[in-house]
């Protein structure tokens, strides 16, 4: 079993960026299709992106293309999202999931395992 961790959440204004990280233990991350998801108040949780276990291939939902961007540093067993020219409608909690599928997919019914979330809020 793998646990996982978010970090990096936080207040940031419109048109500022943030980093998250996902710090994966119990388990090597290399063995895990990693996806990030968000979910507002009121809303399904919704996907973001998705990376191979070895970090060569990735997915993005519409949503998140050419603002965010997954990376994985296996050595460090973390998972990264990068997320730049926020809008206030990004607001959400964010989450990390790690699956044990061998190709990369957007159902987060396909995930095994799940972070606790990190909140991103974006003022106006």
């Amino acid at each position: 079993q793998v646990q996982l961790v978010e970090s990096g959440g936080g207040l940031v204004q419109a048109g500022g960026s943030l980093r998250l990280s996902c710090a994966a233990s119990g388990r090597t991350l290399s063995n895990y299709v990693m996806g990030w998801f968000r979910q507002a108040p009121g809303m399904e949780r919704e996907f973001l992106g998705t990376i191979s276990r070895s970090g060569d291939s990735t997915r993005y939902a519409d949503s998140a293309k050419g603002r965010f961007t997954i990376s994985r540093d296996n050595a460090k067993n973390t998972v990264y999202l990068q997320m730049n020219s926020l809008k206030p409608e990004d607001t959400a909690v964010y989450y990390c999931a790690a699956g044990l599928q061998s190709v990369t997919v957007v159902n987060p019914k396909m995930y095994n395992y799940w972070g606790q979330g990190t909140q991103v809020t974006v003022s106006s």
